[in-house]
């Protein structure tokens, strides 16, 4: 292997929605370097951020029905039963739910949680308060989504955030989506839901980690009791 391929093999793609906004602070970043020669080397800093920002790193998705992986890179923030917004249309009795907020420093590409089909997209105006809030399920700006998948319908929203003033969603009604793969990305700190059956049992903790694409949140085909977990 030659040394270029391996320096390639290194470098993390960058999702074309993020060239736009690199090439404005590589702009941002030669204006300043031309009116503050002292010290505007630091702007230069803001295009390597974005371009980190907007990296779309290769994931390896475990593909069996009944998995549920986690849409999103972030601390998984809330796992527990709640109400899933009407908007989804799965009913007014509580649901679990596993949220997973991400930071501005996390991979933003959400992936779809199961295979199956796109039943419902929903968009919907609010607010952009913090995303780690509870009440940012309801009151912020956001995009929901239902998959109708072999082993029943799996919720999915996304919520931006404080900062968040975008959610972009690619995929469409009635369309065909399998696990792991792209369909959305939400602009600079966020979060993301999944509503599964009420029965399910998860199989992360608050405070844990997950990788969107990888980690299994829920395995609605196990029988195995309720996990515990500690935290070192």
């Amino acid at each position: 292997m030659s040394i270029v391929s391996s320096i390639r093999k290194q470098i993390t793609p960058i999702h074309p929605e993020g060239f736009l906004f690199v090439a404005g602070a590589v702009l941002l970043a030669l204006v300043a370097d031309w009116l503050l020669p002292r010290v505007g080397w630091i702007f230069w800093l803001l295009p390597l951020f974005v371009a980190y920002f907007f990296r779309d790193p290769k994931r390896v998705t475990p593909l069996r029905e009944g998995l549920v992986v986690s849409p999103a890179d972030g601390r998984v923030s809330f796992v527990g039963h709640a109400v899933p917004p009407p908007e989804l249309g799965l009913g007014d009795q509580p649901m679990l739910m596993i949220s997973i907020f991400l930071s501005v420093f996390d991979v933003h590409i959400n992936r779809a949680p199961v295979s199956g089909r796109v039943r419902r997209i929903v968009y919907t105006p609010g607010l952009f308060l913090n995303a780690d809030l509870d009440k940012a399920s309801k009151d912020n700006e956001r995009n929901s989504l239902v998959i109708e998948s072999s082993s029943g319908a799996i919720g999915c929203v996304q919520i931006a955030g404080l900062i968040a003033r975008r959610i972009l969603c690619f995929a469409k009604e009635g369309e065909e989506i399998i696990a792991g793969a792209r369909f959305g990305l939400i602009r600079f700190g966020s979060r993301t839901d999944v509503y599964v059956a009420v029965e399910a049992r998860a199989l992360v903790t608050e405070g844990q980690r997950a990788i969107g694409g990888e980690t299994v949140l829920v395995d609605l085909r196990s029988s195995e009791p309720q996990r515990s977990f500690r935290l070192d």
